[in-house]
């Protein structure tokens, strides 16, 4: 039988999810992928990574998933690592209750059903690792994000609380709060805020041009924005530290928002995010 460490990966399309599927399968993992789309399983196939389809919207594809897993597996699931999401730019003001739906079907309830089914496993094991990819601004709000903001604030809660509640049982949880990362995020945020806001009737318009060209990249270069590589590094402690933590930041830009945070006034830290677009 295959004496691999096995670990379920999503959000393998690309970016964050892709990098890692692959550096995990060449660090010696067996590695579970999971896609949304059967064109996406091509490449990581190629680099012999077993792929499956999954979407957090639909709870049978990861009842289904997690059953082959278990099979192929013999009953071992190690880790998971919840990697899928998108992001819905635009004002709170101006979000439909759809929109904001869908952000927390994705980014919250998938991600929730999924760890529920594969704690019975580790249960099982007497171990586990189970990792969110969370974000800063779990952390730590920013202007026209106020969806995502809000889908990663209740996965920062759930799962710390998730953490407590498995104490003693072997199975470790934490959370990945990266800053920018290169990404096609960018690419699906786009297609987001033209299909569920105003963009031109709204009273943010000019900011809404301001944070378009900042998504179709013709707008200024963050040059505080890190490769996947860095959400590797803080993603292998995570799962092979004795004590893995609960919080881990990669950025800049992370770990100074978070420190501010901490050490100024309220009133004072949002009128300072307020001077940022």
């Amino acid at each position: 039988m295959d004496q691999r460490k096995t670990i379920i990966v999503t959000g393998t399309s690309s970016g964050i999810g892709a990098y890692c599927a692959r550096a995990l399968h060449q660090d010696g993992w067996r590695v579970f992928a999971t896609v949304r789309r059967e064109e996406d399983r091509a490449v990581l196939k190629a680099h012999g990574i077993e792929t499956f389809l999954m979407d957090y919207r639909d709870p049978s594809s990861m009842e289904k998933l997690v059953a082959d897993v278990a099979a192929l597996s013999g009953g071992r699931i190690d880790a998971l690592f919840n990697n899928g999401a998108y992001g819905q730019p635009g004002a709170v003001e101006d979000l439909p209750v759809e929109a904001l739906r869908e952000q927390f079907e994705t980014n919250l309830f998938g991600w929730h059903d999924l760890t529920r089914r594969v704690i019975p496993f580790m249960r099982q094991n007497g171990a586990g690792r189970i990792v969110q990819c969370s974000s800063i601004l779990g952390l730590v709000p920013y202007r026209w994000r106020g969806a995502y903001t809000a889908s990663k604030y209740a996965l920062e809660g759930l799962s710390l609380t998730l953490r407590m509640e498995l104490e003693g049982s072997g199975i470790h949880v934490s959370l990945i709060e990266p800053g920018p990362i290169s990404s096609r995020f960018t690419a699906t945020a786009l297609t987001k805020i033209r299909g569920h806001i105003d963009l031109e009737g709204s009273v943010h318009a000019s900011a809404y041009r301001r944070e378009l060209a900042r998504l179709d990249g013709t707008g200024p270069v963050n040059r505080y924005k890190l490769g996947p590589d860095a959400v590797y590094k803080v993603l292998v402690q995570a799962l092979t530290s004795d004590n893995p933590r609960p919080h881990y930041l990669v950025t800049t830009p992370a770990k100074r928002g978070y420190l501010l945070k901490k050490i100024l006034p309220a009133g004072l830290f949002y009128r300072l995010l307020r001077r940022f677009d």
